[in-house]
């Protein structure tokens, strides 16, 4: 299983699994992070805690604890 937090800037990724919880799993939905969704990686923060996405058209940002649970291919 490849995680979102370990795809590379640059990348575009779909989206496999939305593997959060309850209130996070809903916000991540109401984002865009849907099965199929595609997800461009655009840039890390520093040491990689914070990244930046786009998601639909729109710029996300996610900490690595909320994009590890993003399951791509």
């Amino acid at each position: 299983m490849k995680a979102l937090a370990d795809a590379c800037v640059g990348e575009v990724v779909k989206v496999r699994k939305n593997a959060a919880q309850d209130s996070l799993k809903e916000r991540l939905l109401a984002l865009g992070l849907t099965n199929g969704a595609d997800i461009e990686i655009l840039r890390k923060g520093p040491k990689n805690n914070l990244t930046v996405y786009n998601i639909r058209g729109a710029m996300i940002a996610l900490r690595r604890e909320e994009s590890r649970l993003i399951e791509i291919y």
